[in-house]
């Protein structure tokens, strides 16, 4: 994947973000909208921690963490082989980024993150669109590197991110 199609995805992934948040807190701060009664609605949440409700108002450590997060797959995105066969890990990357980019802009803008995705059957902690391409890309990647690629894939990248000159781009 190209930076500019990366950078494209990225910010697309984040407007999605941002504009499904945006009508959260415009139709939701009234009461949830069921969507399957009883087993999942639409629930305005304002999460001052992170995932299941841990380390409340932790702004400064969940800003420093973001930042680490996004420096750390840049590198690596950067870094790494602009072979096909790279494609999932690429798409993972940038669905990581825009994830954590789109939460980072409510924590800086509101000082806590918009959720509004509520499973009330299991009653699973609500999350948001962001929430979804972090966790989802996360898990990918984790499948990805134990059932897709061998060891030796991983690595000729681990060598090719540490200690390879940058390529040029496709």
């Amino acid at each position: 994947m190209s930076y500019m199609i990366a950078i494209i995805a990225i910010i697309l992934g984040v407007a999605l973000d941002q504009y499904t948040k945006s009508l959260a807190i415009m139709h939701l701060q009234d009461g949830p909208i069921p969507i399957i009664e009883g087993v999942f609605e639409l629930q305005y949440l304002e999460n001052r921690g992170a995932a299941f409700g841990i380390l409340q108002n932790q702004q400064t450590f969940f800003f420093i963490t973001g930042i680490i997060t996004l420096v750390v797959v840049a590198f690596i995105y950067i870094r790494m082989p602009r072979k096909k066969f790279y494609l999932p890990l690429r798409i993972c990357m940038v669905s990581i980024v825009a994830g954590a980019v789109g939460n980072m802009i409510d924590r800086i803008r509101l000082q806590y993150v918009v959720d509004f995705f509520y499973f009330k059957l299991i009653d699973f902690p609500i999350f948001n669109v962001a929430d979804i391409f972090a966790t989802v890309a996360t898990f990918g990647l984790i499948i990805l590197l134990l059932f897709y690629y061998k060891d030796e894939d991983i690595d000729a990248l681990a060598k090719a991110v540490m200690f390879k000159k940058k390529e040029k781009q496709e």
